[in-house]
C-alpha cells in the first residue's frame, strides 16, 4: 500500500497523458499497485476502489496522515511563513500527518499547512459543504475545488462529513438512502442516466454540469426539462 504525494492526481483509464481521467487521487490516499511499469502504477484506490493508471512519481509515502484539509484549498509552504512559496495545493479531504507543530502551521514532512485549513468542518450538513463549490468549473472526472463533475460534487461533501460514498453516478444511486417519490427538502439526491444533483430545498437543484461548465443552481423543474432532451427522465429521487 502506497500513499500518494501530490495534491491532487489524474487516475486515467490508460497509461498515457492523453488518456480520459475517471478520477482524482487526493494526497494522503492509500492504493494498491498492482502493476508498475514506464512510468505509470495501475492502482486501486482504497477510499472508493477505483482501478486506473497514475504517474508512478506521485506514490510514496506520507506517514498515514492524521488530520484532514477541511478548506476549499490549503496551501503547503515551504516553511512555517505565509510568505514563503507554495510548493502545492492541498485539496478538501486530503490526508495529512502532523508532524510537529511551528506557531499557527503544522508540518507535513512535505510542507506546512496553517492550522485553519485543518480545522473540523463546522458543519454535518453535507449540502452546506457542497455549496462551498458554486463556482467552481466542471472537469470531468475532478473532485477538487480546482474542477470537479456531478458525483465529484457528492462524493466530496460527503466525504469531508465523514459518509462514504461510491464514485459514479450509478453507484451513488444504488448504494445511497431510501427512494421517495418526489424531491421535497434538502439533500435529497435527484439521479438521471449519468448525471446527479442535490436539493438546496423544495425547489431548488446544486449541480456540477456541462451545460452551464460549473457548478450551478437552477430550478428543478428547468433542469429536469432540459436534461430530458439529452439523457432522459429522472430515475430516481433518493433520500439519506
Amino acid at each position: 500500500m502506497l500513499d500518494i504525494t501530490k495534491g491532487r492526481a489524474s487516475l486515467h483509464v490508460r497509461p498515457a497523458d492523453d488518456a480520459p481521467q475517471d478520477t482524482e487521487l487526493l494526497f494522503g490516499e492509500q492504493v494498491t499497485v498492482y502493476e508498475d511499469k514506464d512510468g505509470w502504477a495501475w492502482v486501486q484506490a482504497r477510499t472508493d476502489l477505483y482501478v486506473g493508471y497514475v504517474h508512478s512519481d506521485v506514490l510514496g509515502d506520507t506517514m498515514a496522515g492524521t488530520a484532514r484539509v477541511s478548506a476549499l484549498l490549503a496551501p503547503l509552504f515551504s516553511a512555517a511563513d505565509l510568505k514563503t512559496p507554495v510548493r502545492d495545493m492541498l485539496p478538501m479531504n486530503a490526508a495529512v500527518p502532523l508532524m510537529a507543530r511551528s506557531g499557527d502551521y503544522v508540518d507535513t514532512g512535505f510542507g506546512f499547512v496553517h492550522q485553519r485549513h485543518l480545522l473540523p468542518q463546522a458543519t454535518k450538513d453535507f449540502v452546506a459543504i457542497a455549496e462551498q463549490f458554486l463556482g467552481v468549473p466542471y472537469v470531468w472526472g475532478g473532485k477538487t475545488a480546482a474542477g470537479l463533475d456531478c458525483s465529484g460534487l457528492i462524493q466530496t461533501a460527503l466525504q469531508a462529513v465523514g459518509k462514504d460514498a461510491p464514485r459514479d453516478t450509478d453507484m451513488m444511486e444504488k448504494a445511497l438512502g431510501e427512494e421517495v417519490y418526489a424531491a421535497s427538502q434538502r439533500g435529497d439526491l435527484v439521479f438521471w442516466k449519468g448525471h446527479m444533483g442535490v436539493m438546496l430545498d423544495e425547489t431548488r437543484l446544486l449541480h456540477a454540469n456541462a451545460h452551464h461548465m460549473l457548478v450551478s443552481v437552477e430550478p428543478l423543474v428547468d433542469a429536469v426539462a432540459r436534461i430530458e432532451k439529452v439523457a432522459g427522465p429522472v430515475t430516481a429521487i433518493k433520500r439519506l
